[in-house]
């Protein structure tokens, strides 16, 4: 395998399209709105029910879900903390290009770790670009009684290793700016918390 090119060498090209006239012209404000949570709690879904209202409402809205973009850009990672890592990273970046292109970038992905959380918000942040987490807070009892994917009773069997919240940690968000407790409020209930953040 070559080596990576030398950073010296990779240059980045300016367009001609700054995000203020994409603002104006577009009328088209970029957020990035982080998803996290136990396996279960209900990210996806109500993912799934923002980027519709949203785009109901005529807002430039993406969602990238944590099992959708490992059929593709991240088809070649494992569930290691080091892959696990990567796929964190390379999201934030796509959502990043997603927020400055003046979308609303729904990402919905466990995305277990605070350092891994905390990286993608920084990316954001040094680019100007606006990031809000989202804690969808779900107890485990309730995520395991869900169980949509049986992974919970694989995890329990011994079936599948490193699962989040069984044999593999979840550090939960200290300050994150929504926080969404799935066990007492409707989907529609938690799609206008979101929509109350950001427009």
């Amino acid at each position: 395998m070559p080596d990576a090119p030398s950073p010296e060498n990779i240059v980045w090209h300016e367009g001609l399209v700054t995000r203020q006239t994409r603002l104006e012209k577009l009328g088209a404000r970029g957020c990035t709105l982080w998803f996290t949570g136990l396996s279960g709690s209900g990210k996806s879904t109500i993912a799934s029910a923002l980027e519709a209202e949203l785009v109901n409402r005529g807002v430039f809205a993406y969602r990238l879900d944590g099992d959708n973009v490992r059929h593709g850009l991240n088809a070649g990672l494992g569930f290691g903390p080091e892959d696990r890592a990567e796929n964190i990273r390379r999201i934030a970046e796509v959502a990043k290009l997603f927020n400055d292109a003046g979308a609303v970038a729904i990402t919905s992905f466990i995305s277990p770790y605070r350092a891994d959380r905390a990286r993608a918000r920084a990316l954001h942040e040094a680019a100007g670009l606006p990031f809000v987490e989202v804690f969808v807070d779900t107890p485990l009892e309730v995520c395991e009684a869900r169980d949509p994917k049986g992974l919970y009773k694989k995890a329990r069997a011994g079936e599948i290793t490193g699962f989040t919240g069984i044999d593999d940690p979840y550090e939960p968000p200290e300050r994150a700016e929504i926080v969404l407790k799935t066990a007492e409020m409707t989907v529609a209930e938690a799609v206008a918390c979101c929509v109350g953040e950001i427009l």
